[in-house]
């Protein structure tokens, strides 16, 4: 099993899905990432040789950020929002949806289930 980036990469899928596994690489940065070390795109991870996974190893190191330094700027970038409290950082704090979409009827992923109507009924009074 390859290990890169910190990550084991599942043995039976192609190269350039099986680098989608990896934080911070979508499909098109895998594919260049594959182009720039040399290693055809639809090989599977577990007919790589041990020089093909050092040059992919490298091509990523030379592209920049991903798994855990990726994971700290981002949550640094929402950290620095939060703090000067500027309104996509307040959204943040509440774990409401940042980019503008409504919350009266969706954004259940973000706002959790539905807490129901609370509804203070007193017990009929029946007159004797």
């Amino acid at each position: 099993m390859a290990r890169i980036a910190g990550v084991d990469l599942p043995r039976n899928k192609q190269a350039r899905i099986a680098l989608t596994y990896i934080f911070g690489i979508g499909n098109p940065r895998a594919l260049r990432i594959l182009a720039t070390a040399n290693v055809d795109p639809l090989k599977k991870i577990q007919d790589l040789g041990e020089d093909e996974v050092n040059r992919i190893r490298m091509a990523i190191e030379e592209e920049g950020n991903v798994e855990g330094d990726l994971r700290k700027d981002v949550s640094m970038h929402i950290k620095r929002l939060i703090d000067i409290q500027s309104y996509r950082g307040l959204r943040h704090r509440r774990n409401l949806p940042t980019r503008g979409q409504r919350t009266h009827t969706n954004a259940r992923t973000r706002k959790g289930p539905r807490k129901g109507t609370v509804t203070n009924r007193k017990k009929a009074v029946s007159k004797t």
